[in-house]
Parts: C-alpha cells; sequence; structure tokens
C-alpha cells in the first residue's frame, strides 16, 4: 500500500493511476494516464499527439488494463495503440473503449489517441 500512495502523490494535475503492470521481459512499472485526447487521427499522427503531449500511445496490454480500470475517462470509441502488426506493418493495433474488442487498421485509418506515462516500481 505504501508504493501505491507514492505513485498517487507523484501524479500530475489531470493524470490517472491506471495500475501496475506485471513485466514479462522487463521489470514491472505503474501506468499513469496522462490529460486530453485526441480525435480523428491517422496512426502517426496520434504517436506525434502522444510524444507532444510528454508521453506515448499505450500498448496493447496496457489499453486493456485502461479499459479494466478507467474506461470511463475514455469516449466509446477506438484508440490507437503503440503496437504495429507482427507480421503486417501497415496494420496496427486498437482498443474499442465501448465493446472492449482489441482489433487491427490501417495506419491511414482515423481513431482516438490518448498518451501514458510509466513509473519504474523502483520509484
Amino acid at each position: 500500500m505504501g508504493e501505491y500512495m507514492q505513485i498517487r502523490g507523484m501524479l500530475q494535475d489531470g493524470e490517472e493511476y491506471a495500475g501496475l503492470i506485471l513485466g514479462k521481459d522487463e521489470p514491472d512499472y505503474h501506468l499513469v494516464l496522462l490529460p486530453g485526447d485526441s480525435s480523428d487521427v491517422s496512426w502517426p499522427t496520434a504517436v506525434d499527439w502522444a510524444n507532444g503531449h510528454g508521453g506515448a500511445l499505450p500498448t496493447r496490454r496496457e489499453l486493456a488494463l485502461l479499459f479494466a480500470n478507467l474506461r470511463e475517462s475514455f469516449e466509446r470509441n477506438w484508440y490507437w495503440s503503440s503496437e504495429p502488426h507482427a507480421t503486417r506493418a501497415q496494420l496496427v493495433w486498437g482498443q474499442n473503449f465501448a465493446s472492449g474488442i482489441q482489433t487491427i487498421y490501417g495506419r491511414p485509418y482515423r481513431g482516438h489517441a490518448r498518451a501514458i506515462r510509466r513509473i519504474s516500481t523502483a520509484a
């Protein structure tokens, strides 16, 4: 509980704590949703938007945690991830925040974007 309170104290205005991501090939970390939303953007534009807001697009795993813990902080729309499809590089994964389904779309598709930041568990 102490680490959770420490992380909560590190949040900046408008940020929301989403939870802990258990590392697979990397250490565990805490996920923070940054304020703001971008709509009607292609994937390259979404990447640039997230970077410009001091964060990154979430991974598929991070989107699943955001859907589970902070669904009410999202519009009931489709959001880009940071992950291109493994074998079809022109496609990128995303999360539907109405249904919970993850699927792939072409990079020119116009979707929504949210930015996240990661805090090491050793913070």
